[in-house]
């Protein structure tokens, strides 16, 4: 009988002589078994009860089905699976190994599902304001989240180490609706949100969502306080580092580190007067260019201080750079001591890293859906998607040290490892996980689960 003929069977183009049919048969099957080693990674860290105990469940409790903790789970979780918006827990509320996640494998009192859909989630991710309304309940604590930030980043650390750099760097968030702080920003050409990000190496300890009619460095001295006094209580001399482009080059800046024991390396945007300072390596550098036929680069130092805005001298090192017929002269200001050349190349050159890191945000874990209509819920989403970033960043570390995906970005970490198909049986004394046998990674998520279960 042609297997057109059979309504629950799908035939196609027959491979060396067989037929190739399909079904809607197949029992319990997940495309994201991968999902196991994000639970296993939080186990590690704690991540979810955490991050849960950072909100307040004003809920009647003998009609809540889906706790906060599970929620907090199931977004944090669906982020890092490459999920973005919660229309898609509509679908995954019914996943069972996300179910096994949760530890919640039946369905609920009223025939709900076993994880939560999109409605309910978003009672977690409306972010209601000190007087929650009737239907959301569930609010938070934005200054226990920004510190469990930093709590992972020091719980990171098996000791205290000699030195940290912090990162700062602002990006833009474009919107496409009227949510509230939207302005027009004429660098990004474009109406956005300006958020203000900080990392150590590839830890995230900050994501602060700010409107884009601001100053790039906008409330980076409030942030500076906040970590370093937190870093300082539990590391208290640990020398820190401040490292930014010369959109933090402000003298409020400057000085705050200055007197609380915080060094700085800040690129300084280039001006008339910093650039006839080094009109003689400048000319040096054409010189060698010119007889050479490639880019040559000398380095100077002095001691600058702007006309009006800055209050002090600082020391200034200088690149002065030739490429064919074009000058680069590029500068940075800072309180650290050594040689001009292995600063600027060595440890300012460095920072461009933090640039991917912002990329794996934005790109790889959704940090730029911020389409609620105000600022409140919209930083409760950008704080989400930093939380899979973490959760994500402690995989890599943890699991993943050992291998080539050492240094892989969260992206790659998802097709790889997470994003695997399996077949789900649940009996009375397990729940079986059968993972694809073609899977090419198997050897990369032994090595994972290792490393994780040490």
């Amino acid at each position: 009988m042609p297997t057109e003929c059979i309504p629950d069977l799908f035939g196609f183009a027959p491979a060396e002589g067989r037929a190739v049919v399909a079904a809607f048969d197949g029992g319990r099957v997940t495309s994201d078994a991968g999902a196991l080693l994000l639970s296993r990674t939080d186990r590690a860290i704690g991540l979810v009860g955490r991050f849960a105990a950072c909100f307040r469940d004003d809920r009647a409790a003998e009609f809540v089905e889906h706790s906060v903790p599970r929620l907090a789970m199931q977004r944090v979780f669906g982020i890092a699976l490459g999920y973005e918006d919660l229309l898609d827990h509509d679908t995954l509320r019914h996943d069972p190994v996300l179910a096994a996640c949760a530890a919640k494998l039946t369905a609920g009192r009223r025939g709900c599902a076993p994880l939560a859909g999109k409605s309910t989630l978003n009672r977690l991710e409306h972010a209601p304001g000190d007087r929650p309304g009737r239907y959301h309940r569930i609010g938070h604590d934005g200054a226990a989240i920004e510190r469990l930030l930093v709590e992972f980043f020091l719980d990171a650390h098996a000791a205290a180490p000699a030195e940290i750099v912090l990162d700062f760097d602002a990006t833009d968030d474009p919107l496409h609706g009227h949510q509230e702080g939207r302005f027009f920003h004429g660098y990004y050409d474009s109406y956005c949100y300006l958020p203000l990000y900080v990392f150590c190496g590839r830890h995230l300890l900050a994501a602060r969502l700010r409107p884009a009619n601001i100053d790039a460095s906008a409330g980076t001295v409030e942030e500076l306080a906040r970590m370093v006094g937190q870093i300082r209580a539990r590391w208290p001399a640990v020398r820190i580092v401040l490292r930014a482009d010369s959109g933090f080059a402000r003298d409020a800046i400057m000085a705050w580190c200055e007197a609380h024991g915080v060094d700085f390396l800040l690129g300084l945007a280039r001006n008339s007067r910093l650039v006839d300072l080094i009109a003689e390596p400048l000319a040096e550098a054409a010189a060698e260019s010119l007889a050479s036929g490639k880019p040559a680069r000398r380095f100077a130092e002095f001691s600058y201080a702007t006309r009006d805005s800055w209050t002090r001298e600082r020391r200034v090192i200088a690149k002065a750079e030739q490429t064919g017929d074009k000058s680069n002269p590029r500068f940075v200001v800072t309180t650290l001591t050594g040689e001009a050349r292995r600063l600027y190349e060595d440890v300012y050159c460095a920072r461009g890293e933090m640039e991917n890191r912002i990329k794996e945000c934005q790109l790889d874990l959704f940090a730029d859906r911020t389409s609620a209509a105000t600022m409140r819920a919209n930083q409760l989403r950008l704080w989400f998607a930093a939380m899979a970033y973490v959760l994500m960043d402690s995989l890599r570390r943890i699991g993943l040290a050992k291998t080539e995906l050492a240094r892989a970005t969260c992206g790659t970490i998802r097709l790889r490892l997470l994003k695997i198909g399996a077949l789900v049986r649940i009996s009375v004394r397990r729940v079986k996980v059968a993972m694809s046998s073609a899977w090419p990674f198997q050897n990369q998520y032994r090595d994972a689960y290792a490393a994780l279960a040490r």
